[in-house]
C-alpha cells in the first residue's frame, strides 16, 4: 500500500484533518438505494472501491474501520443509521478464523451496534495459512472475494 496513489493523504489531511474511527462512502448519493454496508479495513478497501466504480454500484455502502479497539460504537451506530435496511457484512482478506472478523462479529451482535441485524463475513475459507501459497492463486483468491461481496 505504500506505493498506492489512492492511499495518500494530502498536506492539508495531515495538518488540518482529525482521525476517523469509521469512515462512511462518500460515493454514496441516495443511503435510501443502499442494500448493502460492507464494513471493512485495509488494503480490502482499494479493490473493493475499483470494483464499485467498474460496475458503477450505488447500492453497496463501503465503510472502513479504522479503529478496532475500543470499538467506535458511536461512529459505527451513526455510520449503520444511515441505511437502516441494509444487510451489513464484514469483509476481509484475511481466512475466516483469522484477521478481525470473529472481533467484528462479537462486538457487533454483543454491542448491538448493527440493531437487530446479523453480520455476515465474507473473507477467504477459514485456513492454518495466512496466505495461499502463490501469487496467481492469491489472485485468484481475491477476485472470487471481491466478487462475493457485490453478489446479490
Amino acid at each position: 500500500m505504500l506505493r498506492l496513489r489512492s492511499a495518500t493523504s494530502s498536506v492539508e489531511d495531515l495538518t488540518d484533518g482529525t482521525f476517523q474511527p469509521v469512515i462512511d462512502d462518500a460515493r454514496i448519493q441516495d443511503p435510501a438505494a443502499v442494500t448493502r454496508v460492507v464494513l471493512h479495513a485495509g488494503k480490502i478497501h482499494y479493490d473493493l472501491v475499483a470494483e464499485a466504480e467498474k460496475r458503477d454500484d450505488g447500492t453497496t455502502a463501503l465503510v472502513r474501520v479504522e479503529q478496532y479497539y475500543p470499538v467506535p460504537r458511536a461512529e459505527l451506530t451513526e455510520v449503520l443509521g444511515r441505511y437502516p435496511d441494509a444487510e451489513v457484512v464484514w469483509a476481509q482478506d484475511e481466512p475466516a478464523n483469522q484477521g478481525a472478523a470473529p472481533f467484528a462479529q462479537l462486538e457487533m451482535l454483543r454491542g448491538r451496534i448493527a440493531g437487530n441485524r446479523t453480520v455476515r463475513v465474507i473473507s477467504r475459507p477459514a485456513s492454518a495459512s495466512p496466505a495461499a501459497g502463490s501469487a496467481k492463486r492469491h489472485q485468484a483468491e481475491q477476485a472470487a472475494l471481491v466478487q462475493r461481496v457485490f453478489e446479490r
